[in-house]
C-alpha cells in the first residue's frame, strides 16, 4: 500500500513516515499544500493522510480540490483542532476520517488500516498462491509448514505479488506500489530484493514461484508456462 502524507511539521511527518514504513507502507511525504495536492492528484495513492494547517495552501482547500477533480483516495485529515464544528466542517468537505492532535501513533494505523478496508470492502484476507502463504494482519509467511522471516520491504514486495498472482509486474508498476518518491529509476533494487526473496521462498527450483518476465518485469505463478 503506498500512502501520501501531507504534513509540515518536519519531526512529526518524519515520525509518521518511518512509523508506517516499518509496517510494510510506502509513504510519500509533501511538506505544503501545494506540493501535496500535485501529489495526491497522481491518483497512485492508497489513502492520503493530510493535516489542516499547512504552508502554500491549507488542508480544507487542498481536500476540496481533490475532491473536485474526482479524486476519490480516502483522505484522513489531521489537525490540532477538536471542536465538533470543525469536524463537521472537514467531514463535509470531503474527508473520511479525523484524528486530532497529539495521536498516540497505533490509533493512526488503526484509523488507516480501517479506511483501507472500508476502501476494499473486505476484511485483510489471508493470501495464498500454491503452498505459500502470506497473513498480512499478523504479518506471518509460510512455505508449507516452514516459517519465512522477512524484513519490510521483503514483506511488501511480496504482499504485493501475492495479491497479483499470474499478472506480468514491470518495475514500474512494483516500484508504484512498494516504493515511494525517494525510489531511483537507475538503481537496480527491485532486481536486488526479488532476489532476497527468491532465496527465502523459492529454495527448490522445481517449485519456484517467482519467474522473471524478460525486458519486463516479474510475475507470480505455478510453473513454468
Amino acid at each position: 500500500m503506498r500512502l501520501l502524507l501531507v504534513e509540515d511539521e518536519k519531526k512529526v511527518a518524519r515520525f509518521i513516515q518511518k512509523g508506517l514504513r516499518e509496517e510494510g507502507f510506502a509513504v510519500d511525504l509533501a511538506s505544503d499544500g501545494e506540493t501535496g495536492l500535485a501529489m495526491g492528484l497522481d491518483g497512485v495513492h492508497d489513502l492520503i493522510i493530510l493535516d489542516i494547517h499547512l504552508p502554500k495552501k491549507n488542508g480544507l482547500d487542498v481536500l476540496k480540490n481533490l475532491r473536485r477533480n474526482r479524486v476519490s483516495t480516502p483522505v484522513l485529515l489531521l489537525t490540532v483542532r477538536a471542536a465538533i464544528e470543525d469536524k463537521v466542517i472537514g467531514l463535509d468537505a470531503g474527508a473520511d476520517d479525523y484524528l486530532t492532535k497529539p495521536f498516540a501513533f497505533r490509533e493512526l494505523l488503526a484509523r488507516i488500516r480501517a479506511l483501507l478496508r472500508r476502501q476494499t470492502g473486505t476484511e485483510t484476507p489471508i493470501l495464498k498462491v500454491a503452498d505459500l502463504t502470506l497473513d498480512p494482519a499478523r504479518r506471518l509467511v509460510f512455505r508449507g509448514e516452514k516459517k519465512i522471516e522477512l524484513t519490510t520491504k521483503e514483506f511488501a514486495l511480496l504482499d504485493y505479488f501475492m495479491r497479483n498472482p499470474d499478472r506480468v509486474l514491470t518495475r514500474t508498476m512494483i516500484a508504484e506500489h512498494v516504493w515511494d518518491y525517494d525510489y531511483d529509476s537507475m538503481t537496480n533494487v527491485i532486481d536486488v530484493y526479488v532476489n532476497y526473496l527468491r532465496k527465502k521462498i523459492d529454495t527448490d527450483p522445481e517449485a519456484k514461484l517467482i519467474h522473471t518476465v524478460r525486458g519486463v518485469g516479474y510475475v507470480m505463478k505455478v510453473g513454468d508456462s
